[in-house]
């Protein structure tokens, strides 16, 4: 196999990373969803975006600790913040949709409610997935990644080397 098929299973990986936390915060999303939207008054769009809050928080964690945990860790307070500011533009267009059916067309039953926010969660998820990967988790240069591995071989060589040499005794 030549290095392209090494980069597209690669990519494929990180797809399927993402689309298992993705699935997950998705559940999450619309639990929180319904739950608050039968369990209080809240209109469907302020208790979708409580859902969408609580998703984003949840999934922070499963990209952060699971997705890209392999990834540059090097500036938390910068990729929190781009991840929030990632986050909210796509929280913006998972609620524009459903604010648009529910408001523009009346479509506001649980059924058409639930269509519509699964529809708005689709579009941000293509969105989210393209800024995460480009700007939030980014992956560490080559030349970065190489010398913190050869740095890790080193180590782990000169410990091997010390407990193979043989002690001597003092009299």
């Amino acid at each position: 196999m030549g290095h392209g098929s090494s980069g597209l299973r690669r990519i494929v990986r990180e797809v399927a990373k993402f689309g298992a936390v993705g699935g997950a915060g998705l559940l999450v999303n619309l639990v929180v969803f319904n739950v608050v939207r039968h369990l209080t008054d809240l209109p469907v769009v302020r208790a979708s975006v409580v859902a969408t809050v609580v998703s984003i928080v949840f999934n922070y964690i499963g990209f952060r600790y699971f997705t890209y945990r392999d990834r540059d860790k090097s500036g938390r307070t910068k990729e929190l913040t781009l991840f929030l500011l990632f986050s909210v533009v796509g929280l913006v267009i998972e609620n524009g949709i459903l604010y648009a059916a529910t408001y523009g067309f009346g479509w506001d039953s649980p059924l058409q409610s639930n269509i519509f926010k699964f529809v708005g969660i689709g579009i941000a998820t293509l969105f989210r997935f393209w800024s995460y990967r480009s700007w939030v988790f980014k992956t560490l240069p080559a030349r970065e990644a190489v010398a913190s591995a050869e740095s890790f071989l080193e180590e782990a060589e000169q410990g091997a080397a010390r407990k193979l040499r043989p002690r001597q005794r003092v009299l």
